[in-house]
């Protein structure tokens, strides 16, 4: 075993002895841990950065987190938060105004801002990672017996600064980011026979992706258009959609040639993307095919929930997403 790879064992082992004190420092949102806390938020998307760059004001995104200041409504919890750039404060101000019962200047009080001043597309995270000092400041600032740190999303780059900072993570582990990708969503959809579009699991070359769009046309004599996704593309934004009702009248053992040839006329969902792009992302990311679901009158249901760490299944919230675009495959709220 080479010494990367045993550091890599020791924190995933260290993860997962921290991930262990999750219970004793984690109480339900209702409550609004009544504990004595400290919260550390990194708001980062730490997704593909060339797919981040399809998605109109990203970098407004670390905001979003702030809704967790809804947490210094308990007088004894502080919040450490930290952003690329330095937040404005009638940013601040507005979301501690929010707060009922509790002064402006009690709240503000227990509330620590860092930002790494770093305006570059690269994910939050990474940034604080490459900043030694920075990470210094905030490990002095945390009671690290009674921290835990929440994120937008978990991967292993979280998980890093998780065992850095030597706190636990409030998120699934990274181990399990399979299972939230397209192809990953599907493989357990079909184990748990929930109804789903016909389609495939991850290809990783555009033959293969060929093969897979014409085994699909074979299950389905009546499509008139497929999705093509990329496997970890998000809003929309990954896909795009492939006309096939031509394709029906050639030879089965000429389709997938065929296929290959028609790829570059599909209809990008993504403005300004173009074959080139989006082929070269498929070894990098992976890719499905998909039955598109034709109709007039659709919805796109979504459930928000969370796993808690004493094991129990919440949900958050249901609602109907609006989509749009040429072929209603955008997010837009």
């Amino acid at each position: 075993m080479d010494v990367q790879t045993e550091l890599e064992g020791d924190r995933i082992a260290r993860f997962r002895q921290l991930q262990n004190q999750l219970r004793d420092r984690w109480q339900t949102i209702d409550e609004f841990d009544p504990g004595d806390h400290d919260i550390l938020v990194v708001p980062s998307l730490s997704l593909d950065r060339r797919e981040l760059l399809k998605i109109e004001g990203v970098h407004h995104y670390e905001e979003r987190n702030l809704y967790s200041l809804i947490r210094l409504r308990n007088p004894r919890t502080r919040l450490i938060y930290v952003t690329s750039q330095p937040l404005h404060p009638t940013i601040v101000e507005y979301y501690l105004q929010l707060l009922p019962g509790i002064p402006f200047s009690h709240a503000r009080d227990r509330l620590l801002l860092f930002s790494t001043y770093d305006a570059s597309p690269k994910p939050l995270t990474e940034k604080i990672l490459e900043r030694p000092r920075l990470i210094e400041r905030i490990r002095h600032v945390l009671r690290r017996d009674k921290s835990y740190m929440i994120c937008f999303n978990s991967t292993a780059s979280e998980r890093d600064l998780s065992v850095q900072l030597d706190i636990p993570l409030l998120a699934l582990n990274p181990e399990l980011l399979e299972w939230g990708t397209k192809s990953g969503s599907r493989q357990i959809f079909g184990e748990c026979n929930i109804p789903h579009p016909l389609g495939s699991l991850s290809v990783w070359t555009v033959k293969d992706l060929a093969i897979a769009t014409a085994e699909l046309l074979a299950k389905d004599s009546n499509l008139k258009r497929i999705a093509i996704k990329l496997n970890e593309g998000f809003s929309g934004k990954g896909n795009a959609i492939l006309e096939v009702k031509s394709l029906y009248k050639i030879a089965p053992e000429q389709r997938v040639d065929t296929i290959c040839d028609r790829f570059e006329t599909m209809n990008f969902q993504a403005e300004g993307e173009t074959w080139a792009n989006f082929s070269s992302r498929i070894p990098e990311l992976g890719a499905i095919v998909e039955s598109y679901i034709e109709g007039k009158d659709k919805r796109s249901p979504s459930v928000q929930g969370r796993i808690l760490p004493n094991g129990e299944v919440e949900i958050l919230s249901t609602h109907d997403q609006i989509l749009g675009g040429s072929d209603q495959q955008i997010f837009l709220g």
